[in-house]
Parts: structure tokens; sequence; C-alpha cells
């Protein structure tokens, strides 16, 4: 394994631990830059939704993976930043304005749907979530003047400062621009006080009180950033997809963008956006294979959600750490054959003593 004797403060703190994550980084962006020449038509719009679902995937991340509030309607934040950004963008706004505006606009309702974490957790703060999901739904269906109800709304193509993104290309880059200054943010985010206290709570609220951190401001903030964030990947999935309803933005959502940072790992940046691959690519897998089953299997109509739920059921029984945490332990695997422990990454029961009394 890689050990890395520090020495200064600098190395601490630093995004890139070492030459390796410098080098598999600078690869990884050079194959995103240059995807639109190596990529058809069709694959480059399947990464484009991978990053737009992977911006919302970092968002969720901060609330459940760091923060440990989980939402069961966090699709209605997508649906607020996506309404926004096309009735701005219907109304002559630059593409930056709006997105900004989309974006404070969701924080602003984040805000409001966390105060209901301040004092209910678990099953009852997903109860509430869950809740306000439907009543976002409803809204945006009555709303015809400024969302066009159930007709829908047709969205345009970026527009800003005179320069137009009319084609898959330009528009894969805006995302990727985009992408790139999210995931910057998390990880800065992550890294300073306001982040170790989303971890400190996550991992008990009792000793995080005891430390000074203020759990109803930073519990608020959780769902501010994270549902701006959703805003933000909401606006490009409108110019993405060009038209909205509001039956894209129900429950099911909800359930598929939980579904996938829990597949894609709790807690770590890089789980969602493997989530985002899994969301967007097992749909065609599904396709591609459904056809080499019997007819009685292959035309179930429900067969998306039978396979969603068994996957799901396998990752929570026999990987909690979803992909990200298997493939620590294939990396593990390798650099300590043939010395690799089994139990190398078995959970541990720890808890405070507090939380045990309550």
């Amino acid at each position: 394994m890689r050990f890395i004797f520090k020495t200064r403060y600098d190395q601490d703190i630093a995004l890139a631990k070492h030459g390796g994550h410098r080098f598999w980084y600078s690869l990884l962006m050079l194959a995103l830059f240059t995807a639109p020449w190596w990529l058809e038509s069709y694959g480059l719009a399947q990464l484009t939704f991978i990053l737009i679902y992977g911006i919302v995937g970092l968002g969720l991340m901060v609330l459940a993976g760091f923060t440990g509030l989980f939402s069961i309607g966090h699709a209605a934040f997508l649906g607020v930043g996506a309404y926004t950004q096309a009735y701005l963008a219907q109304h002559g706004w630059p593409f930056p304005l709006s997105l900004a505006a989309a974006a404070a606009l969701s924080a602003a309702v984040g805000a409001v749907v966390g105060l209901p974490a301040l004092r209910v957790k678990g099953i009852y703060l997903g109860i509430a979530t869950l809740s306000f999901g439907f009543i976002v739904e409803e809204v945006l269906a009555r709303w015809e003047s400024v969302t066009g109800g159930n007709a829908g709304k047709a969205v345009g193509s970026v527009k800003m400062f005179g320069w137009t993104a009319d084609d898959g290309t330009s528009f894969y880059f805006v995302c990727l621009v985009i992408t790139v200054l999210c995931t910057l943010a998390v990880l800065n985010l992550l890294r300073s006080p306001t982040g170790r206290a989303f971890v400190a709570i996550r991992d008990s609220e009792i000793s995080a009180q005891s430390m000074g951190i203020h759990l109803a401001y930073y519990k608020t903030l959780s769902f501010s950033i994270s549902a701006a964030m959703a805003g933000i990947g909401g606006a490009l999935y409108a110019h993405m997809i060009r038209f909205l309803s509001p039956e894209q933005f129900n429950i099911l959502q909800s359930i598929d963008l939980l579904l996938m940072v829990v597949i894609g790992g709790l807690g770590s940046v890089h789980g969602a956006f493997l989530g985002a691959a899994f969301l967007i690519g097992m749909p065609q897998a599904i396709s591609a294979f459904k056809d080499l089953l019997p007819d009685v299997i292959g035309q179930a109509p429900g067969l998306k959600s039978v396979i969603y739920g068994a996957v799901l059921i396998f990752f929570v029984l026999f990987e909690p750490m979803g992909l990200y945490g298997r493939w620590l332990k294939v990396r593990a695997w390798f650099q300590l054959f043939p010395f690799y422990r089994k139990g190398l990454f078995k959970r541990q029961k720890a808890f405070q003593k507090s939380d045990r009394l309550r």
C-alpha cells in the first residue's frame, strides 16, 4: 500500500494526495474533454446525462452521505431548478444568471424543507420530504401560467452573451465545465470547518453538539447546499431534454436519486458519479439483454423495477459501501496480495454510550 510521509500542512489538505492521483485524474479529464471526438452522438448524450445526474448526486451525497439526513423528495428540488431555468430562459435571461437564480431558489426552498429536520430524523424525516415532493409536483401541475401545467413546457437551447449551445457537443462542454466546478466546490466544502461539522453531525449529533456545533444551522445549511446543487442539475436537465412536465419529478425520480447515491457508495464523492453511471447505464443494459430472456420475462412490464429492487437489496446486504467500496476492496487486494485479510473492511460496532442509552 502507499504510505505518505507528510511534512507540511499543505500536504494534508491537498486535493491530490500524491502523484498517482494527479496522473489518473489528469487522464480522466483528458478523456472527458476529448470525448466528442471518440464518442458517437448517442454515447455523448448518455455521458451528458451522467454529468447532470452526477451534479445532483453530489448534492444528495452532501445531505445523505456526509450529514446523515435522508430525503425521499429530492426530485422536487430538481423540478424547481428545471422550471426556474425554463421560465427565465424564456424571458431572455442569459444562462449564467438564470442558472444562479435556479440554484438560489432551490436553496431557499431547501432551507424551508430543512426546517423539519431540526425536530425529526430517520423515517419521519423521510416522510416529511416525501410529502414536500408531492406538494411540489402538484404545484407544478396547477401553476399553469408559469409551468404550463400538465401540457408541459418547452425549453430552448443554452444562450449567453450572443453564444448558443445548439448542438450536443457544445452543450456537453457546458455540462462538463459546470460539473468540474461543482465537484471542486464540494471537495473544498468537505475539507472546510463546515464540511467537518456535517460529518460530525452524521457520526453523532450529541457529540457534535457537545463540541459547540449548531445543529439547526448546519442541518439547514446542508439542505440548502444539497437543494442548490439539485437545482443546478435540474437547470441543465431542462436544456438537455428540451421539454418539461410535472410527471418527470415524481416520487419515482426521487427514489432513483436515492438509489443512485446508495449504490454508488454513501460518503464518497466518487460514489455520486459511479451511481450516476449506474442509473444511466442500467436501463441500457436491461434493454440489451432482455431480448435474450424468455418472452414471459423479457416482455414483462415491471422488469426494470424488479431488477432495480434486486440490485438494491444485493448492495444493502452484501456491499453496503456501494460501488466505490467494492473498488476500494479490489484495489486493496492488489496492493496487499498475498497478505490481504478478508475482514479488512468489516464494519466495526462503534457508537457513543450516550447514543446507546437514548
